[in-house]
């Protein structure tokens, strides 16, 4: 290629007139001229050929057009029928022969006889041609000798209203007129030739010189022998090339393209399509012409990268050229590079989609799922049954439960999910499970050991297709929690170095599983404890009619709570509260408040400061737990109300917890209006106690903010939303009322605790219950006892009469003692027999037990004796002393 550059630069650039005798581009120079100088003789003979020819068509054409204007022209027919029709037709005759450019028009009879003529001699004579099918009513053209000379002439028949032929016309042209209008035309003809032959002789010069460039003055000897180098060259290269005309014939082949096509001799100008052997993904790209960059298409067992170029451009033939490489080793190669990205993806996904949740099942169903189809055709996951319940696995693959089956088909033999399986120590699984190393079975069908689990399990699923399995162990933290098998059928048979996979997809599977069983242990213990914490049943009691439900967050515990709480004299207290917070830790604390309830509820105290102490509980749980690093502080909102049967009253506060809703003996429902007080823990702001009177039969309902707070709504929607719930059922029972509470606020699946409570009042009637007004005197405690004893009577309650005198005498005798007045007594018959004495002093009783030698301090002592319960609470008139006695 260096030898034709040098003697490219050598050769001088020559004009296009003095070329070498050895160039090319000079013999087809001369070889142009002669071709284009015949070439336009050529022409200039067809021009005058054509150009008569078209001087004849153009003189029949004329004659045709005036002998039918003249026929159709008015007053001829009049003209026609007068005696003597040439006196007015032949003056219009001659006017329109000298105005159309004709040599004659001729009018004449149906027998050819002329009525007018140019040589008036000749009227009367007859009409030299052909009047047949102009009789016949066809226009007729002829080349005739009439008294005119050699004439082209047409004839036209002259037709009356009926149609019927009753004259005819006929108009000419004489030959030499014809052959004089070439004759003039014959110059410029003559002229455009050579104008033709200098423009062509020009532009061959220019092809030459052109031709000259290209051919870098080359002789043909030259030429030869670079063409032999091309197609030596062409035919050694080690890539296939072909060159497909725009007709899809294939032009060209060389020998690398014949091999790899495996292409027949004589391939070369047959049509693509035709050639038998070739791939149908070949030859559709050949035949498209599109752009092609290594597109890889088999052919026969070799792998071939195409590349194809469309030929058309800078003003060569449209076509295309195609180069072909055999790329089979290098796409082996690249397909393992494939395998290789296509499991690092599998990977990467299976880090992503698996472990999305706490939730074992789920978490083995997400691994199931990562693998089907990409790895394997079918995956079961086997787990320890104790993991399930979140404790520790067993050393043997005994009780092992399937929670997840999934593969490419549903009509799968394989065990069900949620079945209990024993592996037996012959069996992949259980050998996975005790070493904790994966086990692989290339071929199912030559191995025995798997089949004693089950033969005939075993035997369908070979019949349906199961070649290969790999089981790895699911291992966490030095533990076997269970196994997952990969099953493939009908495709490719498990290898070694499939091993890895399964075990990468599974140690990203295990660390999760093992999250979610450590969770539900927790979940199970913190759920355990708090519903340890809460009430198991309701106290019996008569002021209300109470329904409840408590339901945990799907996420974990939290620290709601509820009480009922029976208090003297047939008093109720109804508490709910909410530690902030979610865990063992809020459901410790929730613990330790409801335990404090209970007991400041022991000392009646008025519903203020009930939540003043719980208030003070709080905060030095909140100091001690920040002191001591703990997991973090405590926050939490109560609501306290206790409610009297005998007044109808009811009082309440609450302590940053939401307004309890009333709903009324007519189905209306509505909110209390209850001081908003601030959550227990912040402490410095003291609480206000709301008093209500209550008709019978008026509901309380008494819930937590996990029944109306939603991410969806708002607070104020959510307590619309319970109002409308709790109105219009004024007949429904209270634990109706909290299930369709719960339908019709709850989501599927709530993020928080709800603890609900609905209290329907209930009111002890005036005749079981009796009250007294005693006078500061020890005088009036005998008459008491006789007031009390027949109240006992009419009650029926007659045995208790000494118990309940022994009782009043002495608690009435302190009274007057060492209280103040008012001194009131009531008696209540309810569940037990009520005894009340009360009177305005805040000083305390105190139980003593009196020496021999004493001669007081027995009254308290007899009174606990002689009753089931006795105490002391306060109000904010003085104080009063109740004591219960058993109902026979």
């Amino acid at each position: 290629m260096s030898d034709m550059t040098d003697r490219r630069r050598r050769l001088p650039w020559r004009s296009v007139i003095g070329k070498s005798p050895r160039s090319v581009a000079g013999q087809v120079f001369v070889l142009q001229v002669a071709l284009v100088a015949v070439l336009v003789v050529c022409g200039v003979l067809a021009l005058v050929l054509q150009s008569q020819r078209d001087t004849g068509s153009e003189a029949r054409r004329r004659s045709i057009a005036v002998a039918q204007t003249f026929a159709h022209s008015p007053g001829i027919l009049q003209a026609l029928k007068t005696p003597q029709p040439s006196k007015i037709l032949q003056p219009l005759t001659e006017r329109a022969r000298k105005s159309a450019g004709v040599d004659f028009i001729v009018v004449m009879d149906t027998h050819g006889i002329r009525y007018t003529h140019p040589i008036p001699s000749k009227i009367g004579h007859r009409f030299v041609g052909t009047i047949g099918p102009s009789l016949a009513g066809k226009v007729y053209t002829e080349s005739v000798h009439g008294p005119l000379g050699h004439e082209e002439q047409a004839t036209v028949p002259i037709d009356d209203t009926r149609g019927k032929v009753v004259a005819l016309v006929s108009a000419g042209l004489k030959v030499k007129n014809v052959t004089s209008e070439v004759h003039r035309q014959l110059p410029l003809i003559l002229a455009s030739g050579a104008v033709a032959l200098v423009l062509s002789t020009g532009g061959t010069a220019l092809v030459g010189r052109r031709l000259r460039r290209q051919t870098h003055s080359l002789a043909p000897d030259e030429m030869t022998r670079m063409y032999e180098h091309h197609d030596t060259v062409l035919h050694s290269v080690r890539e296939g090339v072909l060159i497909v005309g725009a007709d899809e014939r294939l032009l060209l082949v060389n020998d690398e393209a014949r091999r790899l096509l495996d292409l027949p001799a004589e391939a070369e100008g047959r049509p693509v399509s035709t050639l038998s052997g070739l791939e149908p993904e070949i030859v559709e790209l050949l035949v498209s012409g599109r752009e092609a960059t290594d597109e890889v298409l088999f052919a026969g067992e070799r792998l071939l990268a195409v590349n194809q170029r469309p030929t058309d451009r800078a003003g060569c033939p449209g076509g295309t050229v195609v180069t072909l490489r055999d790329s089979t080793e290098l796409q082996a190669l690249s397909g393992r590079a494939d395998v290789a990205r296509e499991r690092l993806k599998l990977l990467y996904d299976a880090g992503l989609g698996i472990g999305s949740s706490l939730d074992v099942t789920r978490t083995a169903d997400e691994l199931a799922r990562i693998a089907v189809p990409r790895f394997a055709d079918f995956v079961t996951v086997d787990l320890a049954d104790a993991v399930l319940r979140g404790e520790e696995p067993a050393a043997t693959a005994t009780d092992m439960r399937r929670i997840a089956v999934h593969g490419i088909r549903d009509d799968h033999p394989f065990y069900e999910k949620d079945r209990l399986i024993d592996f037996l120590p012959s069996t992949p699984q259980a050998r996975g499970y005790g070493t904790g190393h994966s086990e692989l079975v290339t071929d199912l069908s030559a191995v025995r050991d798997w089949q004693a689990q089950d033969p005939r399990r075993a035997r369908e699923l070979l019949d349906y297709g199961i070649q290969s399995l790999i089981v790895a162990p699911i291992r966490a933290r030095g533990v076997v929690l269970g196994t997952a098998t990969f099953w493939r059928a009908k495709r490719e048979l498990f290898e070694e170095e499939d091993l890895s996979l399964a075990e990468e997809l599974v140690a990203r599977a295990a660390v999760s599983i093992d999250n979610a069983r450590r969770y539900a242990r927790e979940h199970a213990l913190a759920v355990t404890l708090q519903r340890s914490l809460l009430p198991r049943a309701l106290p019996e009691q008569s002021a209300l009619d109470v329904g409840y439900r408590y339901l945990p967050a799907q996420s974990g515990v939290s620290g709601d709570w509820f009480d009922v709480i029976p208090l003297p004299g047939s008093r109720v207290a109804l508490v709910v509260g909410d530690v902030v917070g979610h865990g063992l830790h809020a459901a410790a604390t929730m613990g330790r408040l409801r335990t404090a309830v209970h007991n400041f509820a022991a000392l009646d105290l008025p519903p203020d400061e009930l939540l003043g102490h719980l208030d003070d509980l709080v905060g030095r749980i909140d100091t001690d737990e920040a002191g001591a690093d703990a997991a973090g502080i405590a926050g939490a909102t109560c609501l306290y109300a206790i409610y009297d049967p005998v007044t109808r009253r009811c009082t309440m506060a609450r302590a940053g917890h939401l307004a309890p809703a009333l709903v009324h003996p007519d189905g209306s429902a509505t909110f209390a209006d209850v001081p908003a007080g601030p959550p227990l823990g912040i402490g410095g702001m003291p609480f206000q106690t709301a008093e209500l009177q209550l008709a019978e039969g008026t509901e309380l309902v008494l819930y937590t903010d996990g029944l109306i707070e939603d991410r969806a709504r708002d607070l104020d929607e959510g307590m619309e939303l319970l109002r409308q719930a709790l109105a219009g059922h004024p007949g429904r029972a209270p634990d109706e009322s909290c299930q369709a509470v719960l339908d019709e606020l709850l989501p599927e699946r709530p993020t928080d605790d709800v603890a609900l409570l609905v209290a329907r009042t209930q009111a002890l009637t005036p005749d079981r219950v009796a009250v007294w007004d005693v006078p500061p005197d020890p005088a009036a405690v005998a008459d008491m006892r006789l007031a009390v004893s027949a109240k006992l009577d009419e009650w029926g309650l007659t045995e208790l009469g000494f118990a309940t005198e022994l009782v009043l005498s002495e608690l009435i005798t302190n009274a007057i003692r060492y209280g103040g007045e008012p001194i009131r007594v009531r008696l209540i018959r309810d569940r037990t027999l009520i005894c009340e004495v009360a009177d305005g002093s805040n000083t305390s009783p105190h139980l003593r037990y009196a020496a021999t030698t004493d001669e007081g301090g027995r009254g308290l002592f007899l009174v606990s004796q002689m009753t089931e319960r006795w105490g002391v609470r306060y109000s904010p008139q003085g104080k009063v002393i109740w004591a219960e006695q058993a109902l026979p």
